[in-house]
Protein backbone atom coordinates (compact mmCIF):
# COMPACT_ATOMS: atom_id res chain seq x y z
CA UNK A 1 0.00 0.00 0.00
CA UNK A 2 1.19 3.41 -0.58
CA UNK A 3 0.69 5.92 1.93
CA UNK A 4 -0.06 9.83 0.77
CA UNK A 5 2.33 12.24 2.32
CA UNK A 6 0.24 14.59 4.47
CA UNK A 7 -0.33 18.12 3.37
CA UNK A 8 -1.62 19.98 6.48
CA UNK A 9 -2.11 23.57 6.64
CA UNK A 10 -0.11 25.49 8.37
CA UNK A 11 -1.62 28.04 11.22
CA UNK A 12 -0.06 30.26 13.29
CA UNK A 13 -1.63 31.64 16.61
CA UNK A 14 -0.71 34.27 19.02
CA UNK A 15 -1.89 34.71 22.86
CA UNK A 16 -1.10 38.65 23.26
CA UNK A 17 -0.74 38.15 26.90
CA UNK A 18 -1.41 41.25 29.39
CA UNK A 19 -0.33 39.99 32.63
CA UNK A 20 -3.32 37.89 33.74
CA UNK A 21 -5.22 39.08 30.35
CA UNK A 22 -5.53 37.88 26.83
CA UNK A 23 -6.56 39.28 23.58
CA UNK A 24 -9.61 37.36 22.01
CA UNK A 25 -10.78 38.50 18.09
CA UNK A 26 -14.18 37.47 17.25
CA UNK A 27 -15.23 36.19 14.04
CA UNK A 28 -17.16 37.38 11.47
CA UNK A 29 -16.75 35.47 8.56
CA UNK A 30 -18.45 32.44 8.15
CA UNK A 31 -16.58 29.53 9.91
CA UNK A 32 -16.77 30.25 13.61
CA UNK A 33 -19.02 33.20 13.12
CA UNK A 34 -20.00 35.07 16.35
CA UNK A 35 -17.51 32.59 18.46
CA UNK A 36 -13.81 33.34 19.92
CA UNK A 37 -10.06 32.41 18.74
CA UNK A 38 -6.21 34.16 18.99
CA UNK A 39 -5.49 36.23 16.22
CA UNK A 40 -4.64 33.94 13.61
CA UNK A 41 -3.86 32.89 9.73
CA UNK A 42 -2.18 30.87 8.16
CA UNK A 43 1.42 30.69 6.96
CA UNK A 44 2.81 32.10 3.38
CA UNK A 45 5.10 29.68 1.52
CA UNK A 46 9.01 29.99 2.72
CA UNK A 47 7.73 32.33 6.02
CA UNK A 48 9.35 31.32 9.01
CA UNK A 49 6.88 30.50 11.50
CA UNK A 50 7.80 32.89 13.76
CA UNK A 51 7.55 35.61 11.02
CA UNK A 52 4.32 34.83 9.82
CA UNK A 53 2.85 34.69 13.67
CA UNK A 54 4.39 38.24 14.29
CA UNK A 55 2.83 39.16 10.70
CA UNK A 56 -0.80 37.95 11.40
CA UNK A 57 -0.57 39.49 14.80
CA UNK A 58 -0.12 43.27 12.77
CA UNK A 59 -2.67 42.27 9.82
CA UNK A 60 -5.36 41.91 12.21
CA UNK A 61 -4.36 43.95 15.45
CA UNK A 62 -1.81 46.69 14.20
CA UNK A 63 0.10 45.28 17.00
CA UNK A 64 3.71 44.70 16.50
CA UNK A 65 5.81 42.38 17.86
CA UNK A 66 9.57 41.35 17.23
CA UNK A 67 9.37 37.59 16.28
CA UNK A 68 12.23 37.14 18.84
CA UNK A 69 10.20 37.71 21.08
CA UNK A 70 7.16 35.04 20.56
CA UNK A 71 7.67 32.09 22.66
CA UNK A 72 6.35 28.66 21.09
CA UNK A 73 3.77 27.58 23.51
CA UNK A 74 1.92 24.86 22.18
CA UNK A 75 1.46 22.74 18.74
CA UNK A 76 -1.90 21.31 17.97
CA UNK A 77 -2.10 18.85 15.08
CA UNK A 78 -6.35 18.94 14.11
CA UNK A 79 -8.24 16.95 11.86
CA UNK A 80 -11.02 19.15 10.02
CA UNK A 81 -14.14 17.79 8.54
CA UNK A 82 -13.37 15.72 5.64
CA UNK A 83 -10.19 14.86 4.76
CA UNK A 84 -8.33 18.15 5.55
CA UNK A 85 -5.62 18.34 8.31
CA UNK A 86 -3.91 21.71 10.31
CA UNK A 87 -1.06 22.00 12.42
CA UNK A 88 -1.61 25.21 14.63
CA UNK A 89 1.96 26.79 16.29
CA UNK A 90 0.87 28.71 19.66
CA UNK A 91 3.11 31.24 20.35
CA UNK A 92 2.77 33.83 23.36
CA UNK A 93 3.39 37.09 23.22
CA UNK A 94 4.30 39.22 26.67
CA UNK A 95 6.36 42.29 24.64
CA UNK A 96 4.75 44.27 21.76
CA UNK A 97 4.61 47.70 20.55
CA UNK A 98 0.80 49.35 19.69
CA UNK A 99 -2.92 49.30 20.99
CA UNK A 100 -4.92 46.45 19.62
CA UNK A 101 -7.48 47.52 16.96
CA UNK A 102 -9.49 45.92 14.31
CA UNK A 103 -7.78 46.16 11.18
CA UNK A 104 -10.16 43.21 9.67
CA UNK A 105 -13.65 44.34 10.30
CA UNK A 106 -15.10 42.25 7.25
CA UNK A 107 -13.28 39.16 9.42
CA UNK A 108 -13.36 40.40 12.56
CA UNK A 109 -16.36 41.49 14.64
CA UNK A 110 -14.47 42.65 18.19
CA UNK A 111 -11.53 42.44 20.04
CA UNK A 112 -11.83 41.88 23.92
CA UNK A 113 -9.40 41.12 26.34
CA UNK A 114 -10.13 38.29 28.72
CA UNK A 115 -9.11 37.14 32.01
CA UNK A 116 -7.45 33.95 31.86
CA UNK A 117 -10.19 32.60 34.53
CA UNK A 118 -12.80 33.85 32.72
CA UNK A 119 -12.26 32.90 29.38
CA UNK A 120 -15.32 33.12 26.93
CA UNK A 121 -17.51 29.77 26.70
CA UNK A 122 -17.79 30.18 22.89
CA UNK A 123 -14.25 29.46 21.73
CA UNK A 124 -13.36 27.73 18.29
CA UNK A 125 -12.68 24.12 19.46
CA UNK A 126 -9.32 23.99 17.37
CA UNK A 127 -7.75 27.18 19.05
CA UNK A 128 -9.45 26.30 22.40
CA UNK A 129 -7.28 23.64 22.11
CA UNK A 130 -3.90 25.35 22.08
CA UNK A 131 -4.90 27.90 24.17
CA UNK A 132 -5.97 25.40 26.65
CA UNK A 133 -2.68 23.13 26.31
CA UNK A 134 -0.74 26.77 27.02
CA UNK A 135 -2.80 27.44 29.92
CA UNK A 136 -3.00 24.51 31.80
CA UNK A 137 0.80 23.35 31.06
CA UNK A 138 0.05 19.82 29.72
CA UNK A 139 1.67 18.13 26.85
CA UNK A 140 3.21 21.06 24.31
CA UNK A 141 1.13 18.81 21.70
CA UNK A 142 -2.86 18.22 21.22
CA UNK A 143 -4.37 15.94 18.84
CA UNK A 144 -7.96 17.53 17.95
CA UNK A 145 -10.62 16.33 15.53
CA UNK A 146 -8.89 12.69 15.07
CA UNK A 147 -11.20 9.22 15.98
Amino acid sequence: MNAQPAQPIIDTHVILRDGDKILMSQRGSPYGRYRWHMPSGKLDKGEPLSVGAARELFEETDVTVDPAHLRLVHVVHHHQDGDGERIGFFFEATEWEGVPHNREPEKCLALEWFRVDELPDDIIEYPEAGLLGYLNCVNSLSEHGWQ
